[in-house]
């Protein structure tokens, strides 16, 4: 049987089903894009590994001079003098501020933007599904310092009042207690973060609840489950992985948000007491570092707030550890 460069003639015959049959050639041409894709997508991988241990190294390089010179406990203490022949300061308010604020941001934004999801996915009619999502959509198209003027200008009014109820009737709770702080709070700071990630939660969220498989639900409401009962027990448990994934991400956009809390939270003067309340200022480790940027004018000092921003990027990748893992213990339950 005769063959044309290498290939034989019954290679080229069509099959039972009427196609021909991949030549050699296209079948190596096939697996050398198989090896081309696959070695590109391990490079990426390998660059953003590397790129995150470079700045890992970096810090830890900047920061590691100054702490060995730092006089004050760096975790435990509220003072702030960097510069000097006795450099001392301590992270201990940027900590809670950052902390407090992003975990008031959380509890708000991540119930509101799973039950805005779940409406969008579950209850709204067909015409109203697309304009609907676009709108909270445009939210995250907002730039930040919007959001800090907004806030600054307007929003202040409408918050103020709930503060006042809060710490007239709830006072005697540390985190309540009244504080002589006029301007921007910690309390304040935590609702306008909210209002900025809820557009990642809702945006997530709702992609992965309309993934849900239409047999589980339709099994569900076969066997006489309500619309609610359907969404408890096949919407939310296929979705909870995507919701933890969806509230880490915005937890991390909180953590490091800076023009819009640089423009809402009130600073504390040196020497002012001490407290756990909400609605006390403070600065978080991102505004800390904006407002400060000008003195970096000597190796003492920027270490010093480089070495807050470790902490602040050690945070972050801790945060994300831990929903890594709750994710794939999530999904090696449900397999």
């Amino acid at each position: 049987m005769s063959t044309v460069t290498g290939v034989s003639a019954a290679d080229e015959l069509p099959g039972p089903d009427g196609r021909k049959p991949l030549t050699g050639d296209r079948a190596s041409t096939g697996r050398l894009g198989d090896r081309l894709f696959g070695g590109a997508a391990t490079l990426s991988g390998v660059i953003v590994i590397a790129m995150v241990s470079l700045i890992a190294v970096f810090l830890l390089a900047q920061a590691l001079p100054a702490l060995t010179n730092n006089s004050e406990n760096f975790l435990t203490s509220r003072v702030w003098a960097p510069g000097g022949e006795k450099p001392a300061f301590g992270i201990l308010e940027f900590l809670w501020t950052t902390v407090a604020a992003s975990t008031i941001a959380m509890l708000l934004a991540v119930p509101v933007g799973v039950a805005v999801a779940l409406f969008l996915t579950q209850y709204a009619p067909m015409w109203m599904r697309k304009p609907a999502a676009s709108l909270v959509d445009l939210l995250a198209a907002i730039p930040s310092i919007v959001y800090g003027l907004w806030g600054l200008m307007t929003f202040r009014a409408f918050v103020k009042p709930v503060e006042q109820f809060l710490q007239d009737n709830f006072g005697w709770f540390p985190l309540f207690a009244p504080t002589k702080i006029t301007g921007g709070t910690i309390f304040f700071i935590g609702i306008v973060l909210a209002i900025m990630v809820l557009p990642i939660v809702t945006a997530l969220s709702r992609e992965v609840f309309d993934q849900t498989p239409v047999a589980h639900k339709e099994g569900a409401l076969a066997l006489g489950a309500t619309r609610w009962e359907m969404i408890r027990t096949a919407v939310l448990p296929f979705g909870k992985p995507g919701v933890i994934s969806a509230s880490m991400l915005a937890l991390g956009r909180a953590l490091g948000e800076t023009i819009a809390v640089t423009f809402l939270v009130s600073a504390l003067s040196d020497g002012t007491d001490w407290t756990w309340s909400l609605f006390n200022g403070g600065e978080t480790f991102a505004s800390k570092i904006a407002n400060n940027a000008a003195e970096f004018s000597n190796p003492s000092k920027t270490g010093a707030y480089i070495a807050a921003g470790l902490v602040l990027f050690v945070l972050t990748f801790v945060v994300n550890s831990i929903a890594r893992i709750v994710i794939e213990r999530r999904k090696a339950f449900t397999e």
